[in-house]
Order: structure tokens, then C-alpha cells, then sequence
């Protein structure tokens, strides 16, 4: 039942009742508990002359790993105690959570715990701590939405220190906007990013079995619904493609995949990548992204762990007015689309035979988001819009008649002069639902600040 884990200690003042202090520590656990969290540690630490609670509760916490820590405060507790705790797990990002009082009788009891908190928050701010400071109303349920947001981002960001991205290839078309500093994303951010050739994918299609690629190709052949009829060895390289890629990618570990796109497989291979990325998501449930946008790459793990959605990436076509054109020119997850998944066989320009994911998207309340840089100082820029269903378009180019592109129309919550001044590339990452609260959480305990 648990998706979070989570250290917790709660606090109350030796001279208070202690059973006062158990229950409101019980409350509170049980809440958590009901919204996915396994906690760990102790609870009813009071300042004792001797220390011994402070030691209980930095012995318990210690007893197993967690992402993040809670600090309840029950009522009014000396700092030095909370502080000699929290002190050695100054690395986890914090909760500080003042509960509130109750009316009995017409009366109202309170235990003081907001003098505890506000003789804590700004010390532990002067000290260095990474934390969230949240309180309780008397009389009133606890704040669990805001208190879940930053259970979801802390979470993530502990699940961005361990994250990998898989690229394959470099700097597609030399772009400028999809590089990034390999240093600073270590150190700010703690995701990894991992290089490898397109000659090491190439030479694992090889070992390919002939099988594998027929079951691969007969279940697109059954889930997705054809406009007209692919050519098989279009079917079969995708396949034998995808499969080579799903052996690096479980070899690796990686939560994102980008792959050099124009410049490499179809330039070298003769191959658009629709087709493979589709697979990877759908099959295989990772965040994709093309042309070794290593920046959208993060963004897509930041919002896949604050969210749990795939995190699909689109991009921009026309700013209007009032509102946004976005697309892709290939293939939108399954998770996003509004229908069966259609495709067209066709292509672009000059290029070969794709698999083209023409399906209709999702429409509703989104968040569309993107992580930037400049040194070692990170930025998010983010907005939330409604998404509605696009007019009839297409992208001068394909071979006629020009199918309709995965696409949405994006009335931004915003304007859009605003949004384009301050837009950090071509591609943007969307998720449905107004994400922003679990988003500003994040970027607050990395340090990335909010445009």
C-alpha cells in the first residue's frame, strides 16, 4: 500500500501531558499512513534532561533508509532538542509540520505548537536545512495536499539522484538548445547521463533472434491501428531496432532514452525512429524523447517522478494570439492519446519510410514545463493552460495527403507574449492536471528557480 517512504520524528514538551503528545503523534501518523507513506522513526520526544528521547529518536530513524524526513511538532518544544535530531540527517530533505488545536466545550486547547514551529523555521533556514515548513488550522483537517506535494517532490528528487539517461549519439543537427553541462547536472540536479554509439546498437541488432522480431512485429500488427498497410521490412528494422535498444536499456538501468535523430538514424540508418520510441514507452514504460535533448530528458524525470505520468514531450508549430500549436512530427506515448493508437506509413521530405503516429491527444488542464541552465545556476519555466482539441493543420513537407500530427491547442493560463519571451527551447514536456505545487517544491529543494 506504501509508495513513499519517509522518516518521522514528533515532538512535544516534557511538561505537557504525554499522552496529549501521543495522540496528536498518532493522528498524524495514521494520516500519513492512509496517503501511502511508511514511516519510520519515533515519536513523543520531549526535551528530558538527559537526552535520552533525542538519542530514542536518532537511533530508530537510524534503523533503516528513507527519502525524506517529518518533523511534527505536537506543541511547543525547546529547538536545541529538535535540532540535535534533525542535525544528524541534514541531508534529507525536511517537512517541518505544525499541528493545530482543538475546541472542547466552546474552548479552545491548544499545545503551542506554532511557537514551537516558529522558533524553529528560522533557525533551521540560518542552519542550512533543505525544508518545507507547513501548518495545521485549529479545528481543521490537516493540509494534506500541500503536505503531498512535497512527499511527491521529495521523493523525486531522491529518485533524480539515482537517475540515469540513456543517449545515444550527440548533439543531433548541432543544436544548441539540447546541450548541458555534465558537472553542474551531477552536482545540482544528481541525475547521470550516460553516452553510447549508435555502432554498439547497430552491432547488437545483429544478435537479434528471428523470432523475437516476428512477436514483436505481429503485436504491433494487432494494437495498432494502420491507415494503410507498412512495408514488412519497415516493421521488422523498427523491431530489430527497438529489441537492440531494450537489451542496452535493462543492461543500464535507464529511466529516459534520447537518440540522435536526424543525424543519425535517419541519415545513417535510413530509419525515422517513430516506431522505436513508441515501443520503448509503451513497451517498456520509459520516458522518451528525440535529438539527444538531454535537458527535456531531466525535465521528463522530474515530472515523471513528481507526477507519475510518461511525461510526453511536444513541441512548438505557431503561437497565436491566445493560445499555443503544439505537436510531434513522429509519436506521442499511449498514455496521452485520446482513442486507439493510429499510424501512417509514410515520410518526410526526403527521408525513407516511417511508422508516423497519427493519433488524436488527450485534451484538459496540463502543465507544460522545461528545465534550463546557464552555468551552474538552474532555472524551470512552467505554466499551466487548457488543452483543446487542435484545428485541421498539417506540416508542409509530407508526402500527400499530410496526415494530421499528434497535436493540441494550449490556451495558457498566462499570456502568450509572456510564455515566448521567456521559452527555453522547441520542446516542452506536458502532463495532465495543474502540476505547478509538486513542481515548485521540487525545484525549491534543488535550488533551480522558478520563471
Amino acid at each position: 500500500m506504501y509508495k513513499y517512504k519517509a522518516g518521522f520524528v514528533g515532538f512535544g514538551e516534557v511538561n505537557t501531558p504525554i499522552e496529549v503528545v501521543k495522540q496528536k503523534c498518532e493522528e498524524a501518523r495514521k494520516l500519513l499512513n492512509e496517503n501511502g507513506i511508511e514511516l519510520v522513526g519515533a515519536d513523543a520526544i520531549t526535551d528530558d534532561e538527559k537526552g535520552e528521547d533525542a538519542a530514542r529518536a536518532i537511533n530508530a530513524l537510524k534503523k533503516e533508509e528513507f527519502d525524506f524526513l517529518i518533523v511534527c511538532i505536537t506543541g511547543w518544544i525547546p529547538s536545541h532538542t529538535v535540532i540535535r535530531v534533525i542535525s544528524e540527517f541534514k541531508e534529507k530533505p525536511m517537512l517541518l509540520w505544525g499541528l493545530g488545536g482543538k475546541t472542547s466545550g466552546g474552548r479552545l486547547a491548544t499545545t503551542a505548537a506554532q511557537a514551537g514551529t516558529t522558533a524553529l523555521r528560522k533557525p533551521m533556514e540560518d542552519m542550512g536545512f533543505n525544508f518545507k515548513y507547513v501548518y495545521d488550522f485549529p479545528d481543521s483537517p490537516s493540509n494534506i495536499a500541500e503536505i503531498m506535494d512535497f512527499v511527491k517532490a521529495a521523493t523525486a528528487v531522491a529518485k533524480l539522484k539515482r537517475g540515469k539517461v540513456g543517449m545515444m549519439g550527440y548533439r543531433d543537427m548541432r543544436l544548441y538548445g539540447t546541450l548541458y553541462d555534465g558537472v553542474s547536472l551531477r552536482g545540482k540536479i544528481g541525475t547521470e547521463v550516460e553516452f553510447f554509439e549508435m555502432l554498439e546498437i547497430v552491432q547488437r541488432m545483429e544478435n537479434i533472434k528471428k523470432e523475437d522480431i516476428d512477436a514483436v512485429v505481429n503485436k504491433v500488427k494487432a494494437e495498432w491501428a494502420f491507415e494503410k498497410e507498412a512495408k514488412a521490412e519497415t516493421l521488422e528494422l523498427g523491431a530489430k531496432v527497438y529489441l537492440a535498444l531494450k537489451s542496452k536499456i535493462e543492461e543500464c538501468g535507464y529511466d529516459c532514452i534520447s537518440l540522435i535523430d536526424v543525424d543519425g538514424m535517419k541519415k545513417l540508418l535510413k530509419f525515422p525512429p517513430s516506431m522505436v520510441f513508441m515501443l520503448m514507452a509503451n513497451e517498456m514504460g520509459k520516458c522518451t524523447i528525440p535529438e539527444n535533448d538531454t535537458m527535456g530528458a531531466v525535465t521528463q524525470l522530474v515530472t515523471k517522478y513528481a507526477t507519475g505520468q510518461i511525461s510526453a514531450y511536444f513541441e512548438f508549430y505557431e503561437f497565436m494570439p491566445d493560445r499555443l500549436l503544439v505537436g510531434v512530427p513522429d509519436y506521442v506515448p499511449m498514455e496521452v492519446i485520446d482513442g486507439p493508437l493510429k499510424v501512417c506509413p509514410t515520410s518526410f521530405g526526403l527521408l525513407s519510410e516511417g511508422i508516423l503516429n497519427v493519433s488524436k491527444v488527450k485534451t484538459g488542464k496540463v502543465t507544460l514545463a522545461r528545465l534550463g541552465y546557464k552555468g551552474d545556476k538552474y532555472v524551470m519555466h512552467m505554466i499551466t493552460g487548457e488543452a483543446v482539441t487542435p484545428r485541421s493543420w498539417e506540416e508542409v513537407g509530407w508526402t500527400p495527403p499530410a496526415p494530421q500530427l499528434p497535436s493540441l491547442e494550449i490556451i495558457p493560463d498566462t499570456s502568450v507574449k509572456d510564455f515566448a519571451q521567456k521559452v527555453m527551447g522547441q520542446h516542452y514536456i506536458l502532463t495532465y492536471g495543474d502540476n505547478t505545487g509538486v513542481l515548485t517544491d521540487i525545484c525549491n529543494l534543488l535550488g533551480i528557480e522558478i520563471i
